[in-house]
């Protein structure tokens, strides 16, 4: 999670920047710079690895200037290296980015053919050739950004600055956030409030689509139809808690729409998009080819995403696993083979339950491996290999971006566990990574049902127990969806796999239970169906989440149908995971139970 900042001030900026560079901190970075203006020119220090190299790096050559850009980067596009740090420039346009230009390969050649050299290997510096060039054309700055803005394809947020303009900062924003510190005399630019609450405590937010031209006496926002628009601004608290929280009316509704960015930031550490392949650039203590089976252990949301990587590394890599809930793990005494892999998957990486098994694997002489979200915890310090999620804080109890970074993370880990076992070929693999390039995407495009689904959980927000249910990987995604609504509504919700329905569960069905039926058009999309039609027999109300293919085929008339995007069957266990997400949390917004608190819940469970 890229990390912006841009100051327009009254004295020199390079030193505020860093300072407030130090509070993005949190989101992850591997490398760091500052642009600023002084007399006119344009002035760059750049450093890889952590804020202290860039501080060094001032120290001895320092820059001068009122007004200036900093960054902290993830890579996504390039490797993490001075050369590929932000701000990138071209002639008198420097830019910080954070986000992905999907289309910088086909902008990049037309740049080139017009004589453009670049010297990155990154996405970003397409932009600032981009407005260099209608600079070069005669426009002004502010034409030249307007010009530009709508040639992008995918999500960013942008702040930029043009040599021999001191009064002047441009930002815009689309899928990722940017937000406006108002000062007396000064402005400001940053990811989040949390960026710039030693600045000022009035932050105006922008919306999906906008850009916004700074001056420091003036404040003018445009929508993505260059319409000039107002925007309210709103009195910060001193509070990180509540800063942090933007625009949103809670963290969980927040973090959900963070899912694009930090998915896209998870697969950035792990899928070489450029040829194809996963990579992984740490050497693992083990060999995927060597391995007879994986054991798997995990609680909660994060179990659920080991039971959807069961079938995954079952399919893709032919390898048996098994998963466990980690309470139970512990005390049943698994027999494991010398030189197995145990795999555990924790947010916080201090699930006391979780740790008691990694430890338990370790005397039985199994490799240990981690996925976490946070790599300085306990689980990531004793096990042997870290597969780091980049989810950034997630402050909502209810686990939502934090599971989808996990799934993102184990479906790469199978993918490269099926080229290591030679079960899929390398143009299967290459099929694989291109999906989950596309899957950021699709993520924004599922969260553009928000409202849909908002509708449908007004009724959802009136009973007392509700049915979800789901084939193949749609099974544990039904159990996560019912853990969701119990999470945060406190209604009684059930997952199953669909097929065990007339063994037991079918019992309960009556005109008073809603049946939320997870079935995208797969090879099991048929048999599902015949389920659904055995609970409208007998009066059941169906939500079913499906794609258009899906939704056509359904012959059911009294049945609510929630649409998500058309998608490779791979990565449709994370797409579908926003759809049960959103219903949890509407229909929980409608009852008024704390969504980010729920009762009797904690976000790091360290007691047994």
């Amino acid at each position: 999670m890229c990390g912006i900042v841009g100051i327009l001030g009254k004295s020199s900026v390079a030193p505020q920047l860093v300072d407030a560079l130090k509070r993005l901190e949190y989101r992850g970075y591997d490398s760091a710079g500052v642009a600023t203006i002084h007399q006119g020119h344009l002035g760059r220090r750049r450093a890889a690895g952590k804020l202290r190299n860039l501080e060094t790096l001032l120290g001895e050559n320092p820059l001068s200037g009122n007004i200036g850009i900093g960054h902290t980067r993830w890579a996504t596009h390039g490797v993490p290296n001075e050369t590929n740090a932000h701000p990138h420039q071209a002639g008198n346009v420097a830019a910080v980015h954070n986000g992905i230009i999907e289309n910088f390969r086909e902008l990049r050649d037309e740049l080139t053919a017009k004589g453009h050299t670049f010297e990155s290997e990154t996405d970003t510096e397409t932009v600032v050739h981009l407005i260099q060039s209608e600079l070069n054309n005669g426009n002004t700055p502010i034409d030249a950004v307007s010009a530009i803005l709508g040639r992008l394809e995918g999500a960013f947020s942008l702040a930029i600055i043009f040599g021999g303009e001191e009064d002047l900062m441009i930002g815009a924003r689309r899928g990722s956030p940017l937000a406006i510190g108002h000062g007396e005399g000064e402005m400001f630019l940053g990811s989040d409030a949390f960026a710039l609450a030693p600045f000022t405590d009035e932050i105006t937010y922008l919306e999906e689509g906008d850009w916004v031209v700074l001056s420091r006496s003036s404040i003018t926002i445009f929508n993505e139809n260059n319409e000039q628009v107002d925007r309210s601004s709103t009195m910060a608290q001193a509070s990180a808690y509540v800063v942090e929280k933007g625009n949103y009316k809670h963290f969980m509704e927040k973090e959900m729409h963070e899912q694009p960015e930090v998915i896209q930031h998870t697969l950035a550490h792990y899928v070489d998009f450029a040829s194809g392949k996963i990579r992984f650039k740490e050497k693992l203590p083990f060999d995927f080819a060597d391995l007879n089976r994986i054991a798997m252990s995990a609680c909660g949301t994060a179990y659920y995403a080991g039971v959807v990587a069961k079938y995954w590394f079952e399919k893709l890599a032919r390898i048996p696993v098994e998963i466990d809930v980690a309470s139970e793990f512990r005390y049943r005494e698994m027999p494991m083979e010398k030189g197995g892999l145990a795999l555990f998957i924790s947010q916080s990486g201090e699930t006391a339950d979780t740790l008691a098994c990694l430890r338990y694997c370790r005397a039985q002489g199994q490799h240990i491996a981690s996925i976490v979200n946070v790599t300085e915890s306990t689980i990531a310090r004793e096990s042997d290999a870290i597969f780091p999620t980049l989810a950034g804080p997630e402050i909502g109890v209810a686990s939502t971006k934090a599971f989808t970074c996990q799934l993102s993370v184990l479906l790469a880990l199978a993918i490269m566990a099926g080229r290591a076992r030679g079960t899929i070929t390398e143009q299967e693999e290459q099929s694989y990574t291109q999906a989950l390039s596309e899957l950021p995407k699709f993520i924004r495009q599922a969260l553009k049902g928000s409202d849909d689904i908002a509708a449908l959980a007004h009724d959802l927000s009136k009973v007392k127990h509700v049915l979800y249910l789901g084939r193949g990987t749609n099974f544990p995604l039904a159990m996560e969806g019912a853990l969701k609504l119990k999470e945060i509504s406190y209604i009684h919700a059930e997952g199953y796999a669909a097929g065990e329905l007339k063994h037991g569960p079918i019992a309960l069905i009556d005109e008073t239970m809603p049946v939320v039926v997870i079935a995208p058009d797969d090879p099991s999309y048929e048999k599902t169906v015949s389920n659904m039609q055995e609970v409208a027999a007998r009066d059941g109300k169906i939500i079913l989440i499906t794609d258009q293919s899906g939704a056509d085929k359904n012959a059911l008339e009294d049945c609510q149908t929630i649409v998500m995007p058309t998608v490779p069957d791979i990565i449709a266990p994370i797409v579908f995971a926003l759809p049960v997400q959103l219903l949890a949390y509407h229909t929980a917004n409608l009852m008024g139970t704390d969504v980010d608190q729920p009762r009797n819940l904690a976000k790091s469970v360290t007691v047994e």
